[in-house]
């Protein structure tokens, strides 16, 4: 009877920690890393969308996640923790003024802007959810390019 008892033991003990191996992977960390701003004035706003009709976004209001970094040396990086995996796109701003706005001309904008997967912007060549879009399923690193007109 004795030996039952601790066969149960030592079998609970085994599925109790075993309970605490790592699960399958659901979420993930992006990094997200922006070089060759102009200047260091202001500060890079990383804004992380995850739905089609959200991007792009140009006033800040529809996305899933939004950090604000510093600029050191002409660049920044910033890391979005803890993500549901999925299908992201993320836009920055090189915000000079700091007001979280663009700050715009009289067609483009006066401040950097960047998306994933997009070397330029124009208007044949808008930003587009389906383009810039990438399936986060682990740790992720990606660079974005700085665009100023």
């Amino acid at each position: 009877m004795k030996q039952a008892f601790n066969l149960i033991q030592i079998i609970t003990i085994i599925l109790l920690f075993s309970s605490f191996d790592e699960p399958d992977k659901e979420n993930a960390d992006l990094t997200v890393e922006v070089k060759g701003l102009r200047n260091s004035t202001g500060t890079v706003l990383f804004a992380l969308y995850n739905r089609e009709d959200a991007f792009p976004d140009e006033h800040y209001q529809k996305y899933y996640r939004k950090l604000t970094g510093k600029i050191v040396n002409g660049a920044a990086i910033m890391t979005f923790e803890n993500l549901p995996v999925g299908k992201y796109a993320v836009n920055i701003l090189h915000d000079e003024n700091n007001d979280g706005k663009i700050k715009k001309g009289l067609i483009f904008p006066k401040e950097g802007i960047g998306f994933s997967n997009y070397e330029s912007v124009g208007i044949t060549n808008r930003p587009e959810f389906s383009k810039a879009s990438f399936n986060l399923l682990s740790d992720k690193e990606i660079s974005i390019h700085i665009i100023y007109f």
